[in-house]
């Protein structure tokens, strides 16, 4: 599989320059920097929560975890991980664990934590677990204009 289709038109009806970088089959974060050769704060992972509002995706860096009352405090409203299920139905298009965090292709909202902001580089999922879309910090910041911004991840 390559990049999801939806995620792959999003990003063209945004106008959004990127490229995609293969890399081999990986399924955690700091494996994923590791075989890329970027650090974890530049891969961006994407986290689908669940809450009484709906589904809503946040994007952290590689290498924090979300901090769900952060969260919950943020959005006014407690909220937890997805199960698989949830994920899977949500992104049908993506490969199970591959969640992009382009969610509102997917009619989510999204919720971006600061600390990728100051990045240069930005990488993520494509939708699969063997590629990962590269931009620019402004691009990905371009691409993420709508979303919600905060601080909800702590380092692992």
């Amino acid at each position: 599989m390559a990049m999801a289709m939806t995620t792959r038109e999003y990003l063209r009806s945004q106008d959004i320059d990127y490229e995609e970088v293969k890399h081999p089959r990986e399924v955690t974060a700091n494996r994923i920097a590791q075989q890329a050769h970027i650090t974890g704060n530049q891969l961006a992972k994407a986290v689908l929560l669940h809450g009484d509002s709906g589904y809503r995706i946040a994007v952290l860096p590689g290498s924090c975890e979300a901090d769900l009352g952060m969260l919950s405090n943020m959005l006014h409203e407690r909220v937890e991980l997805a199960s698989e299920d949830d994920i899977r139905r949500s992104f049908d298009d993506c490969d199970p664990g591959a969640l992009t965090p382009v969610g509102q292709a997917y009619g989510l909202q999204v919720f971006v934590d600061d600390e990728l902001r100051d990045q240069s580089d930005i990488y993520f999922e494509a939708g699969d677990h063997e590629t990962l879309v590269h931009m620019s910090g402004r691009e990905f910041d371009r691409l993420m204009r709508e979303a919600g911004h905060g601080r909800f991840s702590r380092h692992m």
